[in-house]
């Protein structure tokens, strides 16, 4: 594309980021591969001890790759890897969502990766390689899959006098009664910096609706099931059902009103975040739930995947496919599962774990949808986002602001 040049050039001079080249050969003869990675693991000390020992141990069975793990942070990732791409200084693999492989992979940012895998690819799961296929291409390596589902304070509902909600009428139904008692029936955050896969897309989904249509060419958020979900969340708002300071919340649990008793449901939660919950209401307190149920039950479960960036060099191709069939294969995967409390991608790795937070988690996984990948997603996503925010505020109707934000996203679509 003639313009791509000239748009990642310019958000590079807008981050202003110091990129250090690592695609090279470092002076041992060795070659060099740069892996910048995310906050997977949410305790920070944890985080960079098992990444840290994950590097000790490839470098130990491959020592002829030199391998750099870089952790970075979610906050401006998106700006980030943008700003390496057109400097074309950073990292060799990055570790990105479907939707940004799909994005990335459009604008010639990421290379294919089928060869990393060509001799076990009959063991990962088949959804989770779709997610990272686009035009018949692999584009990311699936080394974990997060999947989230309902966690409840059941103590709210038990001394409300209230059984558990699990479909929206219950949620609506239980709105006023919880009010009374100063509680918010179903926590949200709304502000515009959250992804929406964690936020107003789970209810899109459980509406029935979609994001784009289903050839990707349009926008479909603006649909009767976009505005029955956004009107949903309106309608919360109205009757106290929603944290007073839901339209600019964070996804944040500790000092959050959830973690004070404050709120009664969280509609998108991973294991993490209920065990976070359990540490501030007392572990009896805290429990999973399927998603819940619109017109149908969705959820957000994403693969996490270890893309290879157009800055890796032929001389270090190899390497890279080393580290990224290492990073994925089953002994990684069942260190990175424990760790993360995530799930695997791969059908000879089980799940880390039982129990009925284990079960809760593999029964949401067949309602769980990845998000939809478009090279346009995450601009639609910002697109979209402060006009969620405009509706829970009351300045639009949920019909007004899905209008104009699918006036505004059907340009981003055009100029994509």
């Amino acid at each position: 594309m003639r313009t791509r040049p000239l748009r990642l050039a310019a958000i590079a001079a807008a981050v202003g980021l110091v990129l250090t080249a690592c695609s090279s050969s470092a002076d041992d003869g060795r070659a060099d591969v740069t892996l910048w990675m995310y906050p997977v693991i949410k305790d920070p000390a944890a985080s960079k001890k098992y990444w840290a020992d994950t590097e000790a141990a490839f470098e130990k069975t491959h020592p002829d790759v030199d391998l750099h793990i870089q952790l970075q942070t979610f906050d401006k990732r998106d700006a980030q890897i943008s700003a390496a791409l057109a400097a074309r200084s950073g990292p060799d693999i990055v570790l990105i969502t479907p939707d940004q492989a799909a994005t990335y992979s459009k604008v010639g940012g990421l290379l294919p990766v089928d060869r990393a895998i060509a001799g076990g690819r009959a063991s990962f799961l088949p959804e989770t390689l779709k997610a990272a296929t686009f035009d018949g291409a692999l584009y990311g390596v699936p080394i974990f899959q997060n999947i989230n589902t309902t966690a409840y304070n059941t103590k709210v509902f038990e001394d409300a006098g209230l059984g558990i909600p699990r479909t929206w009428d219950d949620v609506l139904k239980a709105a006023p009664v919880l009010a009374k008692r100063g509680v918010a029936v179903m926590d949200y955050a709304g502000s515009p910096e959250q992804t929406l896969n964690m936020t107003f897309y789970p209810l899109l989904w459980q509406a029935g609706g979609t994001v784009f249509s289903k050839d990707g060419k349009d926008v479909a958020f603006d649909s009767d099931a976009g505005v029955a979900a956004l009107q949903f969340l309106v309608d919360l708002k109205k009757q106290g059902g929603l944290p007073p300071d839901a339209v600019t919340e964070g996804p944040a649990i500790e000092g959050a009103p959830i973690a004070d008793g404050k709120v009664a449901l969280r509609p998108v939660t991973s294991l993490p975040e209920l065990q976070q919950m359990r540490a501030a209401l007392g572990k009896e307190n805290a429990t999973f739930g399927l998603p819940l149920q619109g017109a149908v039950r969705a959820t957000y479960g994403n693969p996490g995947l270890l893309s290879l960036t157009s800055i890796n060099k032929n001389e270090n191709r190899d390497a890279a496919y080393e580290v990224l069939d290492y990073l994925s294969s089953p002994e990684q995967q069942r260190a990175l599962n424990a760790a993360a409390g995530s799930f695997p991608t791969r059908k000879d790795v089980r799940a880390p774990g039982s129990g009925p937070d284990f079960k809760a988690l593999n029964d949401a996984l067949r309602y769980a949808n990845p998000g939809e990948p478009s090279a346009a997603a995450r601009q639609v996503m910002a697109t979209l986002a402060p006009y969620v925010q405009a509706a829970l505020k009351g300045d639009l109707s949920a019909k007004d602001a899905l209008k104009k934000a699918a006036e505004e996203a059907r340009g981003e679509l055009s100029r994509t």
